[in-house]
């Protein structure tokens, strides 16, 4: 089976929102491009330069907020814009595109408002990193979104989508690495007792493979994810994600080593990828 490359589909006309030519085939393809580019250029600097939050936060990156209220902030877009294309799309009540949907929404849900309810210690986000996340976010939803319901052919997803191959392979990689996302961030949480700042090694499930076991979770789902919706901007976003954490992996890896030496080391993990990265 072959990724669909779409025909020019003329927009709904009772449609608002179609009429904004954001859904057209040759724009469409120009943001995932343009997208692509970014990505290699964000691969490259973040390999030079440290995203100043979490473990790396500095003040250096500007004005910031409390780190629950930023992830609330910098995550919600993505559900919200998601949300917005599934409901006001003619084709919202198909089963397949839907259940697709439900499926990213279930992620984002959880990476807007349970994730951030959950953070321990009281550090801070900057909100040019925010913002770079809330632009990101967004235009994800829309090469997602925008694709299930609105710029493929109307008959890409039929139901019998739910059980092909594609779909079933890609549902079990994509829950598989929700779950290693969600032990592994349970993990890091539970690494200090409350009042405790000081940075402990994390132990036990993927951490035993790969420094960012976490990181790992996410790429793992979002692979899956292309795979269940065999689209380029389900590839497309794999490929951000890759070019946006490894390089992340790969500092928050020297960190530990240089804050716990041998120690580490002879843990001997990967940064990002178990056996490989």
């Amino acid at each position: 089976m072959q990724i669909r490359v779409l025909e020019k589909v003329a927009p709904n006309p009772n449609s608002t929102i179609a009429t904004m030519n954001i859904f057209e085939p040759d724009f469409y393809y120009s943001v995932i491009a343009v997208m692509l580019c970014i990505a290699v250029a964000v691969y490259i600097g973040l390999g030079k330069i440290t995203a100043g939050y979490g473990m790396m936060y500095t003040k250096s990156w500007g004005a910031s907020i409390p780190n629950r209220i930023g992830w609330v902030v910098m995550e919600a877009p993505a559900f919200i814009a998601m949300l917005l294309l599934w409901v006001l799309s003619p084709r919202a009540g198909q089963i397949a595109p839907a259940i697709m949907a439900a499926l990213f929404e279930v992620h984002y849900f959880q990476r807007s408002f349970i994730f951030p309810l959950l953070i321990r210690g009281k550090n801070r986000m900057p909100w040019s990193i925010i913002l770079m996340g809330v632009v990101f976010n967004t235009i994800n939803a829309y090469m997602i979104g925008g694709w299930l319901f609105w710029v493929s052919p109307a008959d890409t997803y039929p139901v019998s989508w739910l059980w092909s191959p594609l779909f079933i392979l890609g549902a079990v990689v994509f829950l598989t690495g929700m779950l290693i996302n969600l032990h592994s961030d349970y993990i890091i949480r539970h690494l200090r007792k409350p009042g405790d700042t000081a940075h402990y090694i994390p132990r036990g499930g993927m951490y035993n493979y790969v420094t960012s076991a976490n990181y790992f979770g996410e790429l793992t789902e979002w692979t899956g994810y292309a795979i269940l919706t065999w689209s380029l901007g389900g590839l497309a976003f794999v490929i951000w994600t890759f070019a946006n954490l490894a390089p992340r992996a790969v500092k928050i890896h020297h960190r530990y080593v240089s804050e716990f030496g041998a120690e580490y080391t002879k843990l001997n993990r990967k940064y990002l990828i178990p056996f490989i990265y």
